[in-house]
Protein backbone atom coordinates (compact mmCIF):
# COMPACT_ATOMS: atom_id res chain seq x y z
CA UNK A 1 0.00 0.00 0.00
CA UNK A 2 1.45 3.61 -1.22
CA UNK A 3 1.86 6.19 1.48
CA UNK A 4 3.06 9.73 1.62
CA UNK A 5 6.53 9.88 3.21
CA UNK A 6 8.59 12.82 3.26
CA UNK A 7 12.24 13.24 1.97
CA UNK A 8 14.51 15.33 3.24
CA UNK A 9 16.76 17.08 0.87
CA UNK A 10 20.48 19.49 0.41
CA UNK A 11 19.38 22.86 0.65
CA UNK A 12 17.90 23.84 -2.57
CA UNK A 13 17.64 20.69 -4.30
CA UNK A 14 13.62 19.91 -3.47
CA UNK A 15 12.66 20.97 -7.12
CA UNK A 16 15.67 19.25 -8.79
CA UNK A 17 15.49 16.15 -7.14
CA UNK A 18 11.29 16.04 -7.15
CA UNK A 19 11.87 16.81 -10.64
CA UNK A 20 14.33 13.59 -11.07
CA UNK A 21 12.44 10.73 -9.51
CA UNK A 22 9.16 12.16 -11.61
CA UNK A 23 11.12 11.79 -14.43
CA UNK A 24 11.47 7.99 -13.03
CA UNK A 25 8.23 7.38 -12.61
CA UNK A 26 7.89 7.88 -9.36
CA UNK A 27 5.07 10.40 -7.50
CA UNK A 28 6.08 13.00 -5.99
CA UNK A 29 4.73 16.22 -4.94
CA UNK A 30 7.06 19.58 -4.25
CA UNK A 31 4.24 22.47 -3.19
CA UNK A 32 5.87 26.25 -4.37
CA UNK A 33 4.90 29.22 -4.10
CA UNK A 34 5.64 32.21 -6.21
CA UNK A 35 7.73 34.82 -4.38
CA UNK A 36 9.16 38.64 -5.19
CA UNK A 37 12.88 38.40 -4.73
CA UNK A 38 14.94 41.49 -5.05
CA UNK A 39 18.37 41.96 -6.89
CA UNK A 40 20.54 44.97 -6.90
CA UNK A 41 19.08 45.15 -10.65
CA UNK A 42 16.16 43.54 -10.89
CA UNK A 43 12.93 42.24 -9.36
CA UNK A 44 11.47 38.70 -10.35
CA UNK A 45 8.89 36.42 -9.39
CA UNK A 46 10.45 32.83 -8.95
CA UNK A 47 8.56 30.07 -7.45
CA UNK A 48 10.30 28.26 -4.37
CA UNK A 49 9.14 25.41 -2.37
CA UNK A 50 6.89 25.93 0.32
CA UNK A 51 8.74 23.81 2.69
CA UNK A 52 12.82 24.08 2.51
CA UNK A 53 14.41 21.16 2.25
CA UNK A 54 11.32 18.58 2.00
CA UNK A 55 8.83 17.52 -0.19
CA UNK A 56 6.68 14.37 -0.24
CA UNK A 57 6.92 11.03 -2.30
CA UNK A 58 4.03 8.71 -2.45
CA UNK A 59 5.45 5.26 -2.46
CA UNK A 60 5.41 1.54 -1.63
CA UNK A 61 7.46 0.48 1.79
CA UNK A 62 9.77 -1.95 0.09
CA UNK A 63 10.89 0.68 -2.56
CA UNK A 64 11.96 3.17 -0.21
CA UNK A 65 15.67 2.88 -0.77
CA UNK A 66 15.42 2.87 -4.13
CA UNK A 67 15.31 6.88 -4.28
CA UNK A 68 18.79 7.18 -2.98
CA UNK A 69 19.97 6.50 -5.91
CA UNK A 70 19.27 10.16 -6.99
CA UNK A 71 21.98 12.71 -5.43
CA UNK A 72 20.65 15.37 -2.73
CA UNK A 73 18.18 13.13 -0.81
CA UNK A 74 19.67 12.96 2.75
CA UNK A 75 16.67 10.98 4.47
CA UNK A 76 13.39 10.21 5.06
CA UNK A 77 12.07 11.93 8.15
CA UNK A 78 11.46 9.94 10.62
CA UNK A 79 8.68 10.23 13.70
CA UNK A 80 8.83 8.24 16.83
CA UNK A 81 11.74 5.86 14.91
CA UNK A 82 8.93 5.16 12.22
CA UNK A 83 8.85 7.31 8.13
CA UNK A 84 6.55 9.98 8.90
CA UNK A 85 3.43 9.28 7.01
CA UNK A 86 1.05 12.41 5.75
CA UNK A 87 -2.35 11.37 5.18
CA UNK A 88 -4.02 12.07 1.70
CA UNK A 89 -6.35 14.75 3.34
CA UNK A 90 -3.24 17.06 4.66
CA UNK A 91 -1.87 16.37 0.82
CA UNK A 92 -5.25 17.68 -0.69
CA UNK A 93 -4.59 20.56 1.81
CA UNK A 94 -1.86 21.88 0.83
CA UNK A 95 -2.37 21.54 -3.50
CA UNK A 96 -5.84 23.10 -2.56
CA UNK A 97 -3.61 26.08 -0.62
CA UNK A 98 -1.30 26.20 -3.39
CA UNK A 99 -4.04 26.49 -5.85
CA UNK A 100 -6.21 28.70 -4.09
CA UNK A 101 -3.20 31.00 -2.85
CA UNK A 102 -3.49 34.37 -4.54
CA UNK A 103 -1.02 36.25 -3.44
CA UNK A 104 -3.54 38.49 -0.46
CA UNK A 105 -4.24 36.24 2.10
CA UNK A 106 -3.87 39.53 4.39
CA UNK A 107 -4.94 38.35 7.95
CA UNK A 108 -5.60 39.80 11.37
CA UNK A 109 -5.58 37.37 14.42
CA UNK A 110 -7.14 38.47 17.80
CA UNK A 111 -4.42 38.71 20.53
CA UNK A 112 -6.81 35.77 22.28
CA UNK A 113 -4.13 33.22 20.03
CA UNK A 114 -1.40 33.16 22.20
CA UNK A 115 1.75 31.06 22.14
CA UNK A 116 1.52 27.75 22.81
CA UNK A 117 -2.53 27.87 22.49
CA UNK A 118 -4.32 24.51 20.93
CA UNK A 119 -6.17 25.88 17.96
CA UNK A 120 -8.70 24.32 15.32
CA UNK A 121 -8.95 25.40 11.82
CA UNK A 122 -12.73 25.81 11.45
CA UNK A 123 -12.00 27.74 7.60
CA UNK A 124 -9.86 28.08 4.89
CA UNK A 125 -8.58 24.59 2.63
CA UNK A 126 -6.79 23.81 6.36
CA UNK A 127 -10.16 23.32 7.82
CA UNK A 128 -10.60 20.39 10.03
CA UNK A 129 -6.49 20.62 11.12
CA UNK A 130 -5.36 21.09 14.31
CA UNK A 131 -2.69 22.94 15.04
CA UNK A 132 -0.07 24.46 17.97
CA UNK A 133 0.16 28.39 17.96
CA UNK A 134 4.05 28.93 17.90
CA UNK A 135 4.19 32.63 17.40
CA UNK A 136 2.19 35.58 16.80
CA UNK A 137 4.08 37.13 14.14
CA UNK A 138 3.63 41.26 13.11
CA UNK A 139 0.86 42.03 11.24
CA UNK A 140 -1.02 39.68 13.27
CA UNK A 141 -0.14 36.83 10.92
CA UNK A 142 0.22 33.54 12.94
CA UNK A 143 2.79 30.84 12.78
CA UNK A 144 1.62 27.55 13.80
CA UNK A 145 2.45 23.89 13.99
CA UNK A 146 0.28 21.34 11.84
CA UNK A 147 0.17 18.26 14.11
CA UNK A 148 0.61 15.66 11.98
CA UNK A 149 2.83 17.28 9.52
CA UNK A 150 5.45 17.85 12.41
CA UNK A 151 6.41 20.81 10.68
CA UNK A 152 6.02 24.58 11.00
CA UNK A 153 3.94 26.72 8.92
CA UNK A 154 3.35 30.09 8.86
CA UNK A 155 -0.69 29.63 8.75
CA UNK A 156 -2.30 33.15 7.71
CA UNK A 157 -5.50 32.99 8.99
CA UNK A 158 -8.72 35.45 9.77
CA UNK A 159 -10.12 34.99 13.00
CA UNK A 160 -13.17 33.50 12.05
CA UNK A 161 -11.07 30.44 11.06
CA UNK A 162 -9.44 29.57 14.08
CA UNK A 163 -11.16 28.23 17.18
CA UNK A 164 -9.21 27.39 20.56
CA UNK A 165 -9.43 23.81 21.40
CA UNK A 166 -10.39 22.68 24.88
CA UNK A 167 -8.81 19.26 24.64
CA UNK A 168 -6.10 18.21 26.37
CA UNK A 169 -3.39 16.40 25.82
CA UNK A 170 -2.78 17.01 21.87
CA UNK A 171 0.83 17.77 22.28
Amino acid sequence: MKKWLVLYTKARHEKKVAKKLEEAGFEVFCPTVTSLRTWSDRKKRVQIPLFKSYFFIHIEEEERQTVFQYPGLVRYLFWLGKPAVVRDVEIKAIRDFINDYDGKANISIDEYYEEGRLVSITGGVFAGEEGKVIRVKKNNRILMQVQSLQLNVLAELFPDQVETLKKEGLY
